[in-house]
């Protein structure tokens, strides 16, 4: 079992630069103490994201950092040119010594890609040809490539990543047949949902990695054991009381920065009652993917995650809606230091 971050860096009660300098440092700390990787979503126009482009962001986590491998999750492919992203990627990946994941995806939010003036309707084959340009510019000393979207001849590709062929690529889904054509493309997957139904996900994405581990066309031919991760929002305290009592209040911030596109766009003041994201009271009682509590209470939830859900990567959100920065390091080292070693046995 290994352990990664996963951050929005959404709006809360702060100057910019303050919620900055102060996520560098959880970071620098999440490096010390043993994180493999730090994910940063991509979002645009709304408060659940201060980063809209992770790009800036990491390069200056690149210098910050030592161990901590970083990425987004994910570029938001239908956004991009992919000739201009193979040479961010590139960048990024010697900036860090090599320490990149690349997270790709169409976008979730359908407002987001409107207001960039993006069909949603055509994001998803927009996003199947941006991969196939990128790989392709990767890993070759040109890049040639006529398509619907996206025109290339012969350009050259004086740009090349650190690893080879590539750094890792990444996907997040929770939808089985997506899992299994993410698994035949051998990308690392991060999930959600109840230990249960992240067992059956992880069941056929090893099975289908396994059957195509030989296909000529295969992503990430450099790793050997592949990542299937679960997601868990996280908020620890020194006692369950303590904890609720921040988290609650926290946790309704967040919920109205990552549903405000949303609502701006139905003409709702609030978010709507249930769905991915519900109330705190349906977030905690919703198949575990929100945790709070004291150190005791958080880890013994997650060490049964550990224990059966089939996954070998457990990536945490650490600072969200109006937790202060005192807060979420307090957090965190709890489950750096009395959390990660208990869960790590577990998975064995």
């Amino acid at each position: 079992m290994q352990f990664g971050f996963f951050d929005w860096i959404d709006t809360r009660p702060a100057p910019l630069s303050e919620i900055y300098e102060d996520r560098l440092k959880l970071i620098e700390f999440a490096d010390r103490a043993g994180f493999y990787c730090y994910h940063l979503a991509e979002h645009h126009f709304g408060p659940i994201s201060n980063v809209p482009s992770p790009g800036l962001f990491l390069s200056a986590l690149a210098q910050r950092t030592r161990r901590i491998h970083f990425g987004p999750l994910c570029y938001m492919l239908p956004l991009y040119t992919p000739a201009r992203l193979i040479e961010e990627i590139c960048m990024l990946d010697h900036l860090s010594g090599g320490r990149l994941e690349v997270g790709v995806g169409r976008g979730i939010v359908p407002f987001e890609l409107a207001f960039a003036g993006v069909d949603p309707n055509q994001a998803k084959t927009m996003f199947e040809e941006s991969l196939e340009t990128i790989v392709a510019g990767l890993t070759h000393d040109t890049l040639t490539h006529d398509g619907e979207f996206y025109h290339y001849r012969d350009v050259p590709m004086q740009m090349r990543p650190l690893q080879k062929p590539h750094p890792p690529f990444w996907y997040p889904t929770h939808a089985p047949e997506s899992v299994a054509t993410i698994a035949a493309r051998g990308m690392n997957v991060i999930s959600v949902g109840p230990d249960e139904r992240i067992r059956e996900l992880a069941e056929i994405y090893r099975e289908q990695w396994e059957k195509h581990r030989n296909d000529p066309d295969r992503l990430n031919t450099q790793v050997a054991t592949p990542f299937f991760g679960v997601t868990k929002q996280v908020f620890i305290a020194d006692s369950d009381s303590e904890a609720e009592r921040i988290a609650r209040p926290a946790y309704g911030a967040w919920r109205l920065n990552i549903t405000a596109l949303f609502r701006r766009v139905l003409g709702a003041s609030e978010p709507p009652p249930g769905g991915m994201f519900g109330d705190y009271d349906s977030a905690i009682g919703g198949g575990g993917g929100l945790l709070v509590g004291s150190a005791q209470t958080v880890g013994e939830k997650l060490q049964q995650t550990a224990a059966t859900s089939g996954a070998n990567y457990m990536m945490c959100s650490f600072h969200w809606g109006s937790l202060t920065h005192a807060e979420a390091l307090r957090s965190l080292e709890l489950f750096a230091t009395e959390i990660m070693p208990k869960v790590a046995q577990a998975a064995r």
